[in-house]
């Protein structure tokens, strides 16, 4: 859960780093935190998931051993109170992708409402 009192793009942002935590990935608890119970993702591959589906798929597929995930040209911008919206460039591994998310703020802070990746060949 991100800090409510913090600036609202510096809020997302820091939750948004904190979903690209190697650590934070391999547990379905801090992961939950982190999700609006709305939320939905249409991933790099083009497959559209559902909160439970997402957490499941990270927490199965979290390796401890894996490089960091690092990011890039990070920006954002307040549509509205209580709603961000994210873009940024991740690279994991080689894999880079474009990415976009949208946060909003509920009584338990800031959580990721919608995330969508796209293969990038930067």
């Amino acid at each position: 859960m991100t800090d409510p009192q913090m600036d609202p793009v510096q809020a997302a942002m820091a939750g948004e780093l904190r979903l690209l935590d190697r650590e934070v990935r391999s547990s379905a608890r801090l992961i939950d935190e982190l999700l609006d119970p709305e939320f939905t993702e249409i991933g790099a591959s083009g497959r559209f998931w559902s909160r439970s589906e997402i957490i499941a798929d990270l927490v199965e597929n979290a390796r401890p051993s894996d490089e960091p995930i690092t990011v890039s040209e990070m920006t954002g911008v307040l549509l509205a109170p209580g709603l961000v919206h994210l873009t940024y460039v991740s690279d994991n591994g080689g894999r880079r992708a474009r990415r976009s998310s949208v946060w909003r703020r509920s009584g338990d802070g800031w959580r990721v409402y919608f995330h969508q990746g796209t293969l990038s060949s930067l």
